[in-house]
């Protein structure tokens, strides 16, 4: 075993994939200063910088994709994947299916996500749940180092889109890029144990739609993703002190979403609350308590998320998205509310 920074287990595994796979190249804009250390090892022409336009290179990735490549096309902020979203929407996710199988597009793209230093609602959303709203997409939100490598490895090998969402607050290379030297009287809330960890000696698939139980529990059960299953654990110790157990499910990828084991837990705790940090209408909280009514399951329900815009004021912005209060409060209401 070895540990490494997130950022730094993501390219590690792309890095090892990269060696054995002449087909995967990586596109986007300013990749070439991004990913030297691959741009030193694979060179030019398979680390391409682009012009600044998602549209053109998502497109290119897109068709490079149905032409025998396996492309990593990098949007720097998810919040950017609008002026691509006719190539992503009407056409990536829908070749196989309109083709009958014969085509397929083995795409990644990475982009960046999530709020918490201060860089406004253009810039610091989610939107995994709109993007895993799209059938033939897959959407991947990693908490740690070994996860975030294991399943860029995964997702590498896949053979249809994948969305790879990277939260910046535990991306040690995008905090400092995005949110350093012009922000260094501002504070950031970053959880340690997501930004630096153990990862494997060499990486190895973890599958896309399996779950991890971060911690076992009795009375609740708290399903979240990315910085959420931080903030969520956080909670957990100050409710164990208030003789509260609580489980924390780590989805680790919004599509497809591993209904299995929420099912399991919350048969076993009757309580549900789901820290999500995309908004709330619409999203990935509704469809958790909607699939697990339908399969005939009865609990209490409660929801943590980002409600509307993110504000720009430091202070709002804490306020908006999922904290460690907000997920407190709304744990022990629950709770009380169940007995």
């Amino acid at each position: 075993m070895r540990k490494m920074k997130f950022s730094e287990a993501i390219d590690d595994a792309i890095a090892q994939a990269m060696a054995a796979d002449s087909r995967i190249i990586i596109l986007g804009e300013d990749v070439q200063a991004l990913r030297r250390n691959l741009l030193v090892r694979f060179g030019k022409k398979r680390v391409l910088n682009t012009p600044i336009s998602e549209a053109a290179f998502t497109g290119a990735g897109i068709t490079a994709a149905m032409t025998g490549l396996r492309p990593v096309v990098e949007i720097m902020l998810v919040d950017f994947i609008g002026t691509a979203m006719d190539a992503i929407l009407n056409h990536a996710a829908k070749v196989e299916a309109f083709s009958g199988g014969r085509w397929k597009v083995p795409l990644v793209i990475r982009a960046t996500c999530g709020g918490g230093y201060g860089d406004g609602g253009q810039h610091e959303q989610s939107l995994w749940g709109w993007l895993a709203h799209i059938p033939g997409i897959s959407v991947v939100v990693p908490s740690t180092p070994a996860d975030a490598g294991g399943l860029m490895f995964s997702a590498l090998e896949h053979p249809h889109p994948v969305f790879f969402l990277e939260h910046k607050l535990l991306s040690d290379m995008w905090l400092d890029y995005l949110g350093g030297a012009s922000r260094k009287s501002v504070d950031f809330d970053v959880p340690f144990e997501g930004t630096y960890g153990q990862v494997p000696s060499k990486w190895t698939k973890i599958p896309l739609g399996q779950a991890a139980v971060r911690k076992t529990g009795t009375n609740l059960t708290i399903v979240s993703l990315g910085v959420g299953v931080h903030r969520s654990l956080e909670c957990s110790k100050i409710l164990q002190d208030n003789n509260i157990s609580a489980e924390i499910i780590d989805l680790r990828t919004v599509s497809p979403l591993d209904i299995r084991t929420i099912h399991e837990s919350v048969s076993k705790t009757g309580c549900l609350l789901v820290v999500d940090e995309d908004y709330q209408g619409f999203g990935l909280s509704g469809e958790v308590a909607a699939t697990l009514l339908e399969r005939g399951l009865s609990f209490e329900y409660a929801r943590v998320c980002t409600s509307g815009t993110i504000p720009f004021s430091r202070k709002l912005e804490d306020e908006a998205l999922p904290n460690v209060k907000r997920i407190l409060d709304a744990s022990l209401k629950l709770v009380n509310k169940k007995v």
